[in-house]
């Protein structure tokens, strides 16, 4: 098991966070049609992993998030299922219906480690695109993004492009 290790095999050039994202979203999608609903998180998660890292990206996994809380200093608050090339994070769920602490949880991780995008996937949605959500943090430029999973009706900005 790779737990909180980094994986640099095959490292290509840096990719930006929108073509990143295009990756896993294939991949994901891949695995959702292969492998279906059922599987405990940590199967999706180490098959991902496996996916990404043939893509020549570099992955780590099951990350530790620091937080700091009432003067306090925990170094291993939360942690990340996924951080691909220190620039996209993937929380992974499987469960039958994602609720909102789940997108909150994300934008908390994003904004603790200062990542720009995150990617919420849920495997156990019987279509791919009711459970994949793309979660960005703060005012990022993402106009000229071409994915565009569940995009927020009604304008509301909470964080979910």
């Amino acid at each position: 098991m790779n737990k909180g290790k980094v994986s640099h095999e095959g490292t290509k050039a840096r990719r930006d966070k929108e073509e990143l994202s295009r990756i896993v979203v294939d991949c994901a999608y891949r695995m959702h049609v292969e492998i279906g609903p059922g599987l405990l998180e940590s199967v999706y998660e180490a098959v991902l992993e496996k996916l990404l890292l043939e893509q020549g990206l570099k992955v780590t996994r099951q990350q530790p998030i620091p937080i700091e809380v009432m003067g306090l200093s925990i170094n291993e608050g939360f942690r990340a299922d996924l951080i691909v090339e220190d620039l996209l994070l993937i929380e992974l769920k499987s469960v039958e219906r994602l609720a909102p602490v789940h997108a909150k949880q994300v934008m908390t991780y994003l904004r603790l480690l200062d990542l720009p995008l995150g990617l919420l996937i849920n495997f156990g949605a019987a279509l791919f695109k009711d459970g994949c959500k793309r979660i960005v943090n703060g005012n990022q430029d993402f106009t000229s993004s071409s994915l565009r999973v569940n995009k927020n009706p009604g304008g509301r900005n909470d964080g979910q492009i």
